[in-house]
């Protein structure tokens, strides 16, 4: 059975956040539409319309304070730990919030990876 795509919309604004990057993949990975940059994962859509981010482990704690964060899972109860946060379909309804996420993953994997912005 095929897993349900995320809402087009979500997608298309993914799309758009990091058409400048040189290296991007999509991949659908544990039930994510995942975007990969420089082969490391930046944002996941899930198909509730949350996003999944990957941001720096040392920020982890002050990020999961900004509206709609919350500690990302692998299935009920199985947390992804540090480094890996939810934002709530609600807390994204403006380009400006998706950019801001967007951004906090691209930052984190041009340290990780080396490559330039």
């Amino acid at each position: 059975m095929r897993t349900p795509l995320p809402h087009p919309d979500l997608l298309e604004r993914i799309r758009a956040e990091l058409a400048a990057e040189p290296s991007t993949m999509e991949k659908a990975m544990f039930g994510v539409r995942c975007f990969m940059v420089n082969d490391k994962l930046v944002v996941g859509a899930r198909k509730n319309g949350d996003l999944l981010v990957r941001v720096p482990a040392e920020r982890h704690d002050e990020l999961l304070d900004q509206p709609g964060a919350s500690q990302s899972e692998m299935g009920a109860g199985r947390s992804m730990g540090p480094g890996w946060i939810s934002v709530a379909a609600q807390a994204l309804d403006t380009d400006e919030a998706l950019a801001y996420w967007v951004e906090i993953a691209l930052d984190h994997n041009r340290r990780i990876t080396g490559a330039q912005s």
